[in-house]
């Protein structure tokens, strides 16, 4: 009971408990109308520190997606510049095919060389003028470009676009042009058992090395050449190591590519250099690639049209004979560059003397004039066609005892703008340039892919880390509206029992009254 009136310590603590009360209610209802848990540091200091951490990283991560959505934007275009590139140069390639057609006259191909440059010229304007933002693209100029895609630092990603301008697209090539060997006086046999670099044996290869120190090398005689029907002598045929370029696994992963070409134009005219005596016996074997696909004895003279009327017969498109522009001369063309070898046999029949011989240099390019087959002598010339090798990568090539490139070779690099499909060669040279080429720009094109897959998958890792460190710190800093509630509704019913409890302790010094009564 209280007994003093100056003092009244039941309201005193009452009003006390009630400013409490007051106090938590009213930072209860702040939570309910700000829907944050933490209004100030004191209210969780650690819970604040690590919730402004939580929404550091967040602001981080959003701006590194919208910076990746720049870079992809970015990438996006530089794939249509590059997809543009790619159609030009399918149409470069099927005019350089078209050219490669000995059909077309001087002027038709004139014409498609001219397509041809309008074409690189338009190729040049794509690379030139692709760009994003004022930066160019496909120039050369998007090198070491950095995509920042994280919320912390150096969580970068370095971008590079390799250049797509017509002088700096092109293939590596290394080329080992024909050669032949000859002798009036030996046989096919004899003839290559003296050249042995014009025959293949076991040991025999042929080596790529590449700038990454890797090496490829095709060795056999199979690989290399072809058995020469009725020996056992395999012949080096430019063709065959082709074929054995173009199937070989391990350089089709290197890009590389082959072609060979064998034609021969003979040095001297046929007329005067081809005399057949009445009566004597005049053989002519004549091979390609190995297989004997001319042999015929003449015992009369014939012309340079019924010489090549008979090889066109016998020979069954696996030889081709025709004359050049002046009708004199012998011109001998496998179809894929196989080994021409040529055997002539002068048999003195009729009896008069020297009234019969062949000069070898009539019937194949390459052999020196006077290079005469006399009677009753065999004489024999062996001719290899051209030999052409091409990669996207520079690379190192050289043989064991072969004919062809006996030294190493370096390959030298040949772009766009030396194609001139002016003649046969140049186009066929001009179809493995292109396709070099395409390969190249299909090379950029699949690494701009992926790296809009790597962004595209870092986006929407991100994108779900953004999601759950903005739930994490909306666990810590933000309010739960039902406890909340609650507390409030406590603090409430608190706050009115606690203000009637006050009005209760301040009637009670009223009972000193009694006393003084």
């Amino acid at each position: 009971m209280a007994t003093r009136i100056n003092y009244n310590y039941e309201a005193s603590v009452t009003y006390t408990s009630l400013k409490q009360t007051e106090r938590l209610m009213n930072k209860s209802l702040l939570r309910l109308s700000t829907g944050l848990r933490i209004l100030s540091a004191s209210d969780d200091a650690s819970g604040l520190f690590i919730a402004d951490q939580l929404a550091l990283v967040s602001a981080g991560l959003e701006q590194g997606n919208r910076n990746i959505q720049f870079a992809i934007s970015a990438l996006q275009i530089a794939e249509g510049g590059v997809a543009q590139i790619y159609d030009k140069l399918k149409t470069m390639y099927q005019k350089a095919v078209r050219a490669a057609n000995d059909v077309n006259d001087a002027n038709a191909r004139q014409a498609l060389q001219r397509d041809i440059e309008n074409l690189r010229d338009a190729i040049l304007k794509i690379a030139q003028d692709t760009e994003y933002n004022g930066i160019r693209l496909l120039n050369g100029g998007f090198a070491n470009i950095k995509i920042h895609y994280g919320a912390r630092a150096s969580q970068v990603m370095s971008v590079r676009i390799s250049p797509l301008l017509p002088e700096q697209l092109g293939g590596y090539v290394a080329t080992q042009t024909s050669s032949t060997v000859s002798d009036q006086t030996q046989t096919l046999t004899a003839l290559l058992g003296a050249n042995t670099a014009y025959t293949v044996d076991n040991g025999d290869n042929l080596s790529f090395t590449f700038t990454d120190g890797t090496q490829i090398t095709l060795s056999a005689p199979e690989y290399l050449g072809y058995m020469l029907e009725g020996t056992n002598t395999y012949i080096v045929d430019a063709s065959a190591i082709a074929e054995a370029v173009n199937n070989n696994i391990d350089l089709q992963a290197k890009n590389i590519r082959a072609r060979a070409e064998n034609i021969s134009e003979a040095g001297s005219a046929f007329e005067g250099n081809v005399v057949v005596g009445e009566g004597d016996q005049v053989t002519f074997k004549i091979y390609a690639g190995g297989e004997l696909v001319f042999n015929k004895t003449y015992t009369s003279q014939m012309t340079l049209d019924e010489f090549i009327a008979d090889i066109n017969d016998q020979a069954q498109g696996k030889l081709i004979a025709s004359k050049d522009a002046s009708g004199t001369k012998l011109i001998l063309q496998t179809p894929n560059g196989e080994t021409i070898a040529v055997e002539v046999n002068v048999v003195n029949a009729n009896g008069t003397a020297n009234d019969s011989s062949v000069d070898l240099s009539a019937i194949l390019a390459g052999v020196a004039q006077g290079t005469t087959v006399a009677e009753d002598a065999t004489g024999s010339a062996v001719k290899v066609g051209e030999l052409s090798l091409m990669g996207t990568d520079p690379f190192t090539v050289v043989s064991t005892d072969l004919v062809y490139f006996t030294n190493a070779t370096s390959t030298t690099f040949v772009s766009l703008m030396d194609i001139d499909v002016t003649t046969n060669r140049g186009a066929e040279i001009a179809q493995m340039v292109i396709q070099s080429a395409v390969s190249q720009v299909d090379t950029i094109r699949s690494q701009i892919g992926s790296l809009i897959l790597d962004l595209q998958a870092i986006y929407d890792a991100q994108a779900v880390a953004k999601d759950n460190t903005d739930n994490a710190e909306s666990v810590i800093r933000n309010v739960d509206f039902a406890k909340e509630m609650t507390e409030f509704t406590k603090y409430q019913i608190r706050m009115q029992s606690g203000i009637a409890m006050l009005a209760q302790a301040n009637t009670l010094p009223q009972l000193v009254l009694q006393l003084l009564r």
